[in-house]
């Protein structure tokens, strides 16, 4: 879902954020780079150590048979489904839970979920009314109608809140299937007026409704390998974790409605005029979008309110949701896009009303169409027939479906943030129909996986639109504003999405500025690129957790990023690198070698410094001969001297003398007479660590650059050093010129050569004295068998 710039906030709960375990958190080394196995879960038989889905994996699925009817009079929508419900898992179960997400808009059946409250300055009339206690009764919300089997036998349910548990007649074991039925309704609420994904909007001047409807319909829980049933309770914000399978929904609406929805529609013929017929298999092979219901038709529409009906039926098949949309005031166009990958011919289309004519007529199904294509490039081909993007006012996504906003000002103008935003919206809600329609994420839990990584290859496709496009996340440096917040108003990514205060940032901005660093910086774009597809493929029609993306992106790329998940994921700690200072040095190139005199004295036997209790209890035991007394050949000095057998003076001192440089000759002199040597010395102020990226100015004004992998601060993870040696001067050294680390303070990323902020020294350069290796042998000292004469 594509968030607006306020930002909502919550409370927290103590233990929905994943832990930042470290074993050694005292210390100033080897935490940053732990590894994560105290974190993840243990992988199993379902999920694989590499990433993967392992050889046991299994998940549940569900095939919906829905007829609706549309009520525009009453705003009501009336529904009836039969929901086919298999058990793949190895459990038995003895009851389903499904989600009546529509309850969240009843003031006594939500999720109860409250939000602290406080006096306001100023109130408008809406909000001023008298404290209803107890709630009196909204009227939104679902009404359960009947709940029985197949054979039409009532079932046993319990509503709890937006949850619903059907109590099975029979265990549901392994391999079986069940087969239920619902009748429901539901009051549709003004959508703009009360907020939410779904309902109408009312257009005033015309007196007509634009239809949304979405969590329509009671739908399956999950049930996986990894949470049992996922039945966290809906609050508006905590998306959606759902099941795929196959839709047959068929939709009673006005007869001058044109509807658009999740799939293909199959009844065309009976539903389009001859000529919106023909327009549409124009549509199916044009390069630029037909319309197929005209501006003209659409207007005329609105000014007739139809008393007839029709029944548009659309299926969809391998989906884990269907969401539709109903209105006469669509304009409704459409071109074709072929997916190069798999050859895939998809319908790209759009609906909107007049309103947003001169922009979406314009820019909507090509956005599709582009969106769909790139996305394609770097997860996986698209394999659905439909593509569509409705402009809804809002940003909202479902599988082939997408609600977005993007409306002109009453004489066609519009600004260039109204166009920007619409396109952004546009490209991440189609967007979404990868992350989470296909690789298929739980929302409810971790909202990152879904908004994120689609923000992420959003950021790529805006890139592939426009190079001038003004992407808002994505960029490290949009971030740095919110990496600054002090730490009580910041929650790790790996946080429950209920629990998110900055919920734009957190589960959007930050995980998708994060992959964008990790492709452009650490990385590179050829190992992310292929790691991020491997991870598309594999949870493609699955359901993928945190920990099944961290490890395939390490599989598939050969890169250890535990360092990278555990601090830009679950830790809070910024980046801020700062040079602290530069010390400039230049070589004394007329150094003369002095030898270094070495006295000592023979070694004195090698003995334990303590008889330890197994050294004892060893000579004790007459059964244990030890091998230096079986075999006389291994008794040499040294097992004599050891012993005091042999007697050497080891108080006499003896010298010799080291003598492995000489003076530079003149060639080296020449050689070496314009090198400078600069140690930069580094200071991690921030507490995350990051590549050191370095651009070098010379006096010349050339330019070097040099990029250290973040495995530097391995050792000490509050201050490096790195020296560097030039054959000409330094005129100044930026930190991450290209502000792609996140840094939150540039002013401590600069040293220029003006004497601040650096010292001026000399070092000695000598040449090295060719010499013999004495690695594991003779070091030129007298040892204890020369000194006692001996040769064994």
């Amino acid at each position: 879902m594509k968030l607006k710039v306020t930002l909502l906030s919550t409370f927290a709960y103590i233990g929905l954020t994943a832990q930042n375990i470290q074993n050694n958190p005292g210390s100033n080394h080897g935490n940053k780079f732990e590894q994560l196995g105290t974190i993840l879960p243990t992988p199993n038989i379902y999920r694989a150590a590499s990433g993967a889905p392992g050889h046991g994996y299994w998940q549940n699925r569900a095939d919906y048979e829905i007829s609706a009817y549309l009520d525009e009079d009453k705003r009501n929508l009336k529904g009836s489904e039969t929901v086919t419900y298999y058990n793949n898992s190895p459990d038995d179960l003895d009851y389903i839970w499904l989600q009546l997400d529509e309850n969240q808009q009843s003031n006594v059946k939500n999720a109860d979920f409250d939000n602290s409250s406080t006096l306001p300055k100023a109130a408008n009339d809406q909000q001023l009314r008298t404290t209803d206690l107890p709630a009196k009764d909204n009227g939104y919300g679902v009404n359960l109608e009947k709940v029985t089997d197949a054979a039409g036998n009532p079932l046993r349910y319990v509503v709890n809140k937006t949850m619903m548990r059907i109590d099975l007649p029979k265990i549901l074991k392994k391999g079986e299937k069940f087969v239920f039925k619902v009748d429901w309704n539901y009051n549709i609420p003004n959508r703009i007026a009360k907020g939410g994904r779904g309902g109408y909007e009312n257009f005033a001047e015309d007196g007509n409704d634009l239809y949304t409807m979405t969590q329509w319909y009671p739908r399956m829980c999950v049930y996986s390998d990894f949470h049992g049933w996922q039945n966290h309770q809906f609050t508006g914000r905590g998306e959606f974790a759902l099941v795929f399978g196959n839709f047959k929904v068929s939709m009673n609406v006005p007869a001058d409605h044109v509807v658009g929805g999740t799939g293909e529609c199959k009844n065309y013929e009976q539903v389009l005029s001859s000529d919106q017929l023909t327009r549409y298999r124009k549509a199916q092979s044009a390069s630029e979008p037909v319309e197929i219901v005209t501006l003209d038709e659409a207007k005329k529409a609105e000014k007739n309110h139809s008393k007839q009906r029709k029944t548009w039926t659309f299926e969809a098949n391998n989906v884990r949701d269907f969401a539709w949309t109903s209105s006469r005031k669509f304009v409704w166009d459409g071109m074709n896009v072929t997916i190069p990958e798999n050859n895939n011919k998809v319908m790209a289309m759009s609906f909107y009303p007049k309103e947003s004519y001169g922009l979406y007529r314009k820019y909507s199904t090509k956005a599709v169409a582009h969106t769909i294509k790139t996305y394609s490039e770097f997860t996986i081909p698209y394999p659905y027939p439909v593509a569509q993007s409705v402009e809804a006012a809002n940003g909202m996504e479902y599988p082939m479906i997408c609600f977005n906003y993007g409306r002109t000002e009453k004489d066609g103008t519009y600004s260039e943030a109204i166009k920007n935003g619409m396109l952004g919206v546009i490209i991440h809600e189609v967007g979404h129909n990868f992350f989470p329609m296909i690789i298929n994420s739980d929302e409810r839990q971790w909202s990152w996986m879904d908004e994120g990584l689609n923000t992420f290859v959003e950021y790529l496709t805006e890139e592939k639109w426009d190079n001038k496009f003004p992407s808002k996340r994505g960029p490290a440096w949009t971030i740095v504003d919110y990496m600054k917040l002090p730490k009580d108003q910041l929650e790790p990514i790996m946080t429950n999405s209920e629990n998110i205060t900055h919920f734009g940032p957190n589960a959007y901005s930050k995980p998708a500025t994060g992959l964008n660093i990790l492709r452009e910086t650490i990385m590179g774009r050829e190992l992310f690129d292929k790691a991020f597809k491997t991870y598309s493929k594999r949870w493609a029609f699955k359901h993928p957790e945190p920990a099944d993306f961290f490890r395939t992106m390490e599989d598939a790329s050969g890169e250890d990023l535990d360092w990278f998940w555990r601090g830009w994921f679950y830790g809070t700690d910024p980046v801020d690198i700062a040079i602290e200072k530069v010390t400039v040095a230049t070589p004394d190139l007329d150094a003369v070698p002095k030898a270094n005199e070495v006295k000592y004295k023979v070694d004195k036997p090698i003995q334990n410094d303590f008889e330890d209790i197994s050294k004892i209890r060893n000579r004790e035991d007459k059964n244990i001969t030890f091998y230096v007394e079986k075999d006389k050949n291994a008794q040499d000095f040294y097992y004599r001297y050891d012993r005091g057998q042999e007697k050497v003076d080891t108080n006499k001192e003896y010298s010799f003398k080291v003598d492995n440089m000489t003076s530079l000759d003149t060639k080296d002199k020449d050689k070496f007479k314009n090198i400078t040597a600069y140690q930069i010395d580094f200071a991690n102020k921030g507490g995350l660590v990051m590549p050191i990226i370095l651009e070098f100015t010379f006096e010349d004004g050339t330019k070097l650059y040099d990029k250290s992998s973040a495995q530097i601060w391995r050792h000490d993870e509050e201050k490096v050093s790195k020296t560097y040696y030039f054959n000409k001067k330094l005129k100044s050294i930026q930190l991450d010129p290209m502000r792609e680390t996140a840094d939150i303070d540039t002013s401590n990323n600069f040293w220029s050569n003006d004497g601040t902020n650096s010292e001026a020294s000399k070092f000695q350069v000598f040449k090295q004295k060719q010499q013999e290796g004495v690695r594991g042998g003779a070091n030129g000292k007298v040892n204890p068998m020369q000194a006692a004469g001996k040769k064994n």
